[in-house]
């Protein structure tokens, strides 16, 4: 049977997920445009309260692609969040291109994440979750340096946002919570919610590329 890795390399070929938006990006147009997102995603620390408690995510330095899959799919409800669903179907292909290039370019002078294993280690335990699912053919070795930029950066992330993420995977029949794709799903179904809770905490404590960059009304 063929590793679930290789199979998401193969539906991404097949889907096109590594072609280029065909929405031209301005990123100073997303700035303003990210009016409706800095109320959550512009203040260091805030904190969700509804479906689930988790800081919300830091979208600084995330890859472009990645934000507007992640838009896109809460526009059709393949991902499941009423705020954020709401949000998302009153944005056009425009607005998504727009905020997706105003957020990554918020991450230009970030210090690199070098390349390579991790310098702090998984626990032995860790590392055999880690490599139940080959987290790494994906997301990179750093977590930080996925194969295709429709996928996440993951490393440095919020933990507690990292485990609602992939409790997500796993959820049915919630009209409030999930996500709906599969190679995702696949991975998450093979773990118990306490081995999520791990995974998440130890990719969440590595050093990455994203950030939360305060809004100048919130400073």
């Amino acid at each position: 049977m063929r590793p679930l890795h290789s199979l998401a390399l193969s539906l991404m070929l097949m889907s096109g997920a590594f072609s280029t938006a065909a929405v031209a990006q301005d990123a100073k147009a997303g700035e303003n445009k990210a009016q409706l997102c800095i109320g959550c995603h512009g203040i260091v620390g805030y904190q969700a309260s509804f479906p689930e408690i988790y800081k919300v995510p830091k979208l600084a330095g995330q890859s472009a692609p990645y934000i507007v899959s992640a838009l896109t799919a809460y526009k059709k409800g393949d991902r499941l969040h009423p705020t954020m669903r709401g949000i998302a179907a009153t944005l056009t292909d425009q607005d998504m291109a727009d905020l997706a290039a105003f957020y990554e370019s918020q991450g230009k002078d970030a210090s690199p994440v070098p390349s390579g294993p991790p310098k702090y280690a998984p626990s032995a335990h860790v590392a055999e979750l880690l490599k139940k699912a080959n987290c790494t053919s994906c997301h990179g070795e750093n977590f930080s340096t996925p194969i295709s930029p429709t996928y996440p950066k993951i490393a440095g992330q919020h933990p507690d946002y990292l485990y609602f993420a992939l409790k997500s995977y796993q959820t049915d029949g919630n009209p409030q919570v999930g996500r709906k794709n599969p190679i995702m799903g696949g991975m998450a179904r093979q773990y118990t919610h306490a081995e999520l809770k791990e995974l998440a905490a130890y990719v969440g404590s590595l050093p990455g590329a994203l950030q939360t960059v305060p809004q100048s009304r919130f400073r």
